[in-house]
This record gives C-alpha cells, structure tokens and sequence, in this order.
C-alpha cells in the first residue's frame, strides 16, 4: 500500500531498518531530479532505494506561552547548531504501553538514551511492585525469553532495583521532569518522540543575540520544536548516501519482504565499526560520506576515498581550554603524544577549601591574598590584600561558636613575613582570593602535569611540536588544562600511500563507509601522526557537563548577631 515519504517515516520503527522503497508517484524538483547537499539524484517511478536511517534535519519552531503556542508567534527554522543550552519540558500527553514507548522514544546505550517515565498505577511484577508516580528509567530494549521487553531500573533508598518490563504491558505512562541541560543537536537526536512535538526552555545562550537570530532579542521563554525528518537511503546506481526530507512530495511503497536486501551496499557508521570485534581488524574501506571538517586529517577523508582502519581503542586526553576573558576563547582536546613543552602559569583560587585540594606533597604551594577576609572565630587567622602564604595541610581546629567548643575544617598555613614565617589557620570556607606565586621555572610534558599536578592546571606552550604542521596550542597566550577524559577511537590511514596513520574519534567524525573485500598490504600501522583537536563550544559544554562532580566547600556559619 503506497503512502507519502512523511506518513511511512511517523509509522516506522527504527529497529525494522534497514527498508527497502519503491517510488510509486510524486512531483520532483526539475522533473525526476531532487538534489540535497550536493547529493543529485533522479527518483524515477518504480526506481528502487534503501532506507537506511533517518534524522532530523532541521527544527520548525514556535514561541510558546503557558505550555501552548501561541497565537501571535510566527514559526521559525532553527538548524541543529543554533547556539544555546535547553531544558526540556515533561511531555503532558501519555503512552498508553510500554511498546508505544520503545516505538517513539529513542532508548540505547549512550547516556542520552534513558529516558524516565512513571506509572499511573501499580505494576507488579513477579517479585517487585513498582510503585505509582516512582520514576521508572528505560536502559535497553531487549529479548528477554523470547519476547520483545524493555531493561529498567528503579531507584529506591539509594539502591537500584533492575527488572524488565514487557512491550506488552499497558498502562498510563507519562514523561518524568527532566533536569538537565541539552543542545538543540541533542534534543533533535535523542529527545523528541516520533509523532509529537517538544517544548524546551532556554536554559542559557552560548552566543551574543544578533540581527540574524530568528528569535527576538532577549529571548528566555519556551519553544515547540516540529521536526522535519531527512532520509538516508542508498541507490544501486550509486556509491554515495543520497538525503531526502521528508516533505519531500513522493509517494512510497515498502517492498522489503519480496526484495533481495543484500544487493545493496551496505553502509556503516564510525560507531558500527568500533562495536566489531578486535580480531575483525584490520579492514578496508571506502567513504561513503565524509566529514564536514576541512583540516588534517579530515581533508584527507574525502567520498570515494579508500582508507584501512587498522583497530580500535580508548585513548586518554585533556581538556584545555584559552585563558580569555572574551566569549571567543577556543577549546581542544590534547593527546598524550603531544611532544611540545609548557611552562607553568599562576592559578587563581576562590576559597581556602581550593587550596587544600591543589596542594601538592611535591612542594608548598605560594600564594598571595587578593581579597580580605575577617575571621569571625579568634582562633583563626584574619586575612589582608597582599598576605603571603605558604599552605601545610588540611586539618580540623576548636572554635568557640555561640558560647560552646565546635570542631570545624581548617587549613594550616604559614604567613610569610619580611623575616620569618607565622603558624595560622585559614577555615575552609573562608571566600577570599588568591593568586599563586610560582618559583618554577621547569618546563614539562603533558604526562608529567598530569602525573605530577592536580587538575585544573594553568600553563603556556613554551616550545612548540614540530612534529605539527601547524600547532594551534603555542599561539595561545595561555591554556588551563582542565580535566583528563577517555574517548573512543579508530585509528587509520590512507589504503593508496599509508605513510602516516591518524587518530579518528568516532563520536565527533560524521563518517559513512561501507567494507571492501580486499587483504591489508601492512598489518602493521604507519607512524601515527598527533592531532590536536579543537572541539566546538557545543561539544566543549558536552564533555564539561559529565564530569565527575567535586565536594563544594562547607558552607559558612551565620555570623554573630551584632
């Protein structure tokens, strides 16, 4: 039965991809020719495609007031860049099943694919009760004794209580509160349901608001965002991915059961290829899409390319970012490869408690006091501009509190005076500022900061890696290193001249290839070239968003009333 292009992506389910379509009718641009991103293609009545996947491309948007749209507000498009960070509001309309769930709502392995919902009633399992209104959160849809369920897990004082729930199951199902904070890139992947709609709210913008911007100057109200679909299909007279929206107005019909799938190519992400076992590398391929990106190496990864990739990994980095006060300040991912020096930097510190976390066994830590602090406890030491203070060691000192003795969390210090030093105690949660006073003169390798140093960590390129063709990091006028990550990564190299090998993340490289049969001449790699990667404030805020959460300091008592 034919349907539009439209109606058969709102009734598909992912997990049936791959399809195979046969165009039944339609209008076409310039006749039977439809081109997207550069990407011609003629769509011919009873010409025969491969669907397999689709996106959102785009976003329609429209100011929303109290939940609703709102009747004066014209509809916008956003691209799936356009800057901000959004927080979503809980869909209000329920799922009346689990499988209607697993069917709209995007559920994998990343942490952006669990999502929450509560039931309306009691559902009790076979030996757990999952309580009305508690927060159900969805891992994976799975086979569970030969029946299609979804893996969750419940949350009940502080431990995590896992069971499955089949699609089977029928209720009242609705969106939990959502907290955290997302790019429109990520909402449109992973956070709007098919078939419906979402609202978000600005959580705060990335960019200053200028004439271009669609929506009005100062905007910090809600959205709803209706997405416009892009398929991904593969024709047989072509190598290449061919993209067509999906109000594109073409008529379809799915013809999977009596078509021979296999004779098509077969298209594979940078993520399929790092879920394939190590004993399956090395491989050849050739690109089928490639990246956006115009630098080394990505250049060279260019469609029709052929490339080997010899294994998978996880590789460590490190966070750094410019040492500017201006929005323009530019952020990167280092190797542990990196083969040029640094020279440490002064490192400022808000309070005593982030003193007592850099503080180092390897030497005192020298800082002077930019702001002054009274102590309202005379057993602990007052401060003024311009102190010096050599830091000893966290520890805990007896105060005298509203008449009686209490233990409190102090750092031990030595005042620097013209002749001597003075024994004093600064309270952890003393808010002042300090600025550190460096005495070394060393120049160090990447590992050795890490090793030696806690993050974060200030510092300036003092000799550059030449083994770089252009090295980025030494035109900074400084860097704070500000977190080591591990990331995921192929890596590869030219199948025509491998003289070098690169180091590709699969989760930011936009990459299709499909496998070739052929034998890899070297199994052994070239020369794996460093890179250094400048990741976009987006992603910087991505990677920044999921660190591990650090103790903040005690809060400070009330003062004395007067």
């Amino acid at each position: 039965m034919a349907s539009t292009l439209e109606k058969f992506i709102h009734s598909l389910d992912l997990r049936a991809l791959p399809r195979v379509l046969q165009i039944q009718s339609g209008f076409y641009c310039q006749g039977s020719v439809y081109e997207m991103f550069g990407n011609e293609c003629s769509l011919s009545t009873e010409e025969v495609i491969k669907v397999i996947g689709f996106k959102i491309n785009k976003l329609i948007a429209s100011i929303c007031e109290n939940n609703e749209v709102s009747q004066f507000s014209d509809k916008v498009e956003l691209p799936l860049n356009f800057p901000g960070l959004y927080k979503i509001v809980a869909d209000k309309t329920p799922y009346v099943s689990i499988e209607e769930i697993a069917r709209k709502v995007s559920i994998g392995p990343t942490r952006f694919g669990h999502p929450s919902f509560y039931s309306t009633k009691d559902i009790k399992l076979a030996n757990f009760t999952i309580k009305h209104d508690e927060q159900i959160t969805f891992n994976a849809v799975e086979e569970v004794h030969g029946m299609m369920a979804v893996s969750c897990v419940v949350v009940r004082n502080n431990q995590s209580h896992s069971f499955t729930l089949p699609l089977s199951q029928e209720g009242e199902f609705y969106e939990c509160e959502d907290d955290q904070i997302y790019t429109l890139k990520e909402i449109a992947e992973w956070k709007i349901p098919k078939c419906r709609n979402r609202i978000v709210k600005l959580s705060n913008t990335l960019h200053m608001w200028d004439s271009s911007s669609p929506l009005p100057e100062n905007f910090d109200g809600s959205l709803v965002l209706m997405p416009v679909y892009e398929v991904q299909a593969v024709m047989k007279s072509r190598k290449d991915i061919v993209h067509i929206l999906s109000d594109l107005d073409v008529e379809v019909k799915d013809v999977t059961d009596c078509y021979d799938i296999s004779s098509f190519i077969q298209p594979l992400s940078l993520e399929d290829i790092f879920e394939r076992t190590s004993k399956e590398f090395p491989m050849v391929a050739e690109i089928m899409e490639g990246p956006s990106e115009s630098q080394k190496p990505y250049n060279l990864l260019s469609t029709g390319k052929e490339i080997v990739i010899y294994k998978k990994y996880q590789a460590a980095r490190v966070l750094a970012s410019e040492m500017r006060s201006d929005p323009s300040k530019r952020h990167y991912l280092i190797p542990m490869s990196y083969k040029g020096k640094f020279k440490r930097r002064p490192r400022e510190f808000p309070t005593a408690y982030d003193l007592g976390i850099a503080r180092s066994e390897k030497e005192h830590l020298h800082v002077v006091a930019t702001k002054a602090f009274t102590s309202p406890h005379k057993e602990l030491f007052s401060v003024s501009v311009g102190d010096q203070f050599l830091v000893q060691q966290c520890q805990t000192s007896e105060v005298l509190y509203e008449g009686r003795k209490k233990l409190i969390d102090v750092l031990a210090c030595e005042q620097i005076l013209s002749d001597s030093y003075k024994k004093v105690l600064l309270p952890m949660y003393m808010e002042g500022g300090f600025v550190e006073v460096i005495h070394d003169k060393k120049q160090y390798h990447l590992s050795e900061i890490c090793k030696e140093f806690h993050l974060p960590f200030n510092v300036k390129v003092s000799v550059r890696d030449l083994s770089i063709e252009k090295d980025v990091l030494a035109a900074a006028p400084a860097l704070q290193f500000e977190e080591e990550i591990t990331d995921s990564y192929l890596l590869i190299s030219s199948a025509s001249s491998p003289l070098e090998s690169w180091e590709i993340p699969v989760y930011r490289s936009n990459m299709l290839v499909h496998l070739l049969s052929k034998d890899v001449q070297t199994v052994v790699p070239p020369v794996t070239r460093t890179t250094v990667e400048e990741v976009s404030e987006e992603e910087y805020y991505m990677l920044r968003r999921y660190e591990n959460l650090t103790l903040h300091p005690p809060p400070r008592p009330p003062k004395k009333p007067a």
